[in-house]
């Protein structure tokens, strides 16, 4: 294989479970060494977020992230600081005190998410980070994406749907079969993707159905509940599909509305990296 990853740029791996791409993002970030072959430039501050960040630990989580920050030579009031501005950006459910044992997978995640940012990373890597995390989270993820890159950042993320990668990434490689190919540079610039804003509410006997993780469902970008429904942004090319999902069990379509959403191009740097 041979990877690029230039600075600037975020970048997708894409692929069935088992393919290797947790070992890729090992490899790229130096926790585990290649048979052969070398990885080079690097950037000195790297943030890395694992697939399953589970600690179970009675230490807080602002205590842990202020720990954290003392590790990579942030001073004690500068790392907390970091941690709760952070953690408020995140808006971990229970308190920055809650110990880390009691949080779910979700906010588990976000704090595994601000322990990555506390020190600005030049590369930042994540594995199926969307994963658990809330509606909100999602955005906010987004959002933290594209400041890395627009700042001169390498972000590099793994994610098995194809609608996220299109959405997010601005190159593609796909992992199969022990190979990486590159799949091209993704549509960016002034291009605007056709997005559909679906709203389902309770069926008709007035009880909410099951949930169906709508954010695993092919196609979605974004989800918001409450206790009537849940409104979701979807692409185009999925709606339907994920609308005969949706009636199969039980939820009623209140509304289904068309709409667009822009990508941005994020500036190259010179500098760039190999993964090999």
């Amino acid at each position: 294989m041979d990877v690029e990853a230039p600075a600037g740029e975020v970048v997708a791996f894409a692929g069935g479970n088992g393919s290797g791409k947790s070992t890729l993002l090992r490899i790229a970030v130096g926790l585990s060494r290649p048979t052969r072959g070398t990885v080079v430039a690097r950037p000195p501050v790297v943030g890395y977020v694992p697939d399953r960040f589970s600690p179970n630990e009675r230490m807080s989580a602002v205590a842990y992230l202020t720990h954290m920050g003392r590790v990579r030579g942030l001073t004690t009031s500068v790392a907390s600081a970091r941690a709760d501005r952070l953690l408020d950006r995140l808006a971990l459910v229970g308190g920055k005190h809650a110990p880390l044992r009691s949080l779910s997978k979700g906010n588990a995640q976000k704090v595994a998410l601000a322990q990555a940012l506390l020190v600005d990373p030049g590369l930042l890597v994540l594995d199926e980070p969307w994963s658990g995390l809330d509606a909100d989270a999602h955005g906010v993820l987004a959002e933290i994406m594209t400041e890395v890159a627009a700042s001169g950042g390498t972000v590099v993320f793994t994610d098995h749907r194809e609608s996220v990668t299109r959405a997010r990434a601005t190159r593609t490689y796909t992992v199969s079969r022990g190979h990486v190919a590159l799949k091209g540079p993704e549509t960016r610039a002034t291009e605007q993707r056709p997005v559909s804003d679906v709203v389902l509410t309770a069926g008709r006997d007035g009880r909410v159905p099951q949930d169906l993780g709508w954010e695993q469902l092919d196609g979605v970008l974004t989800v918001s509940r409450d206790v009537l429904g849940v409104r979701m942004s979807v692409g185009r090319e999925s709606t339907d599909a994920l609308l005969f999902t949706a009636l199969q069990h039980g939820w009623s379509v209140e509304r289904v509305t068309g709409t667009t959403t822009d990508h941005h191009e994020t500036p190259n740097a010179a500098t760039k990296g190999d993964m090999r």
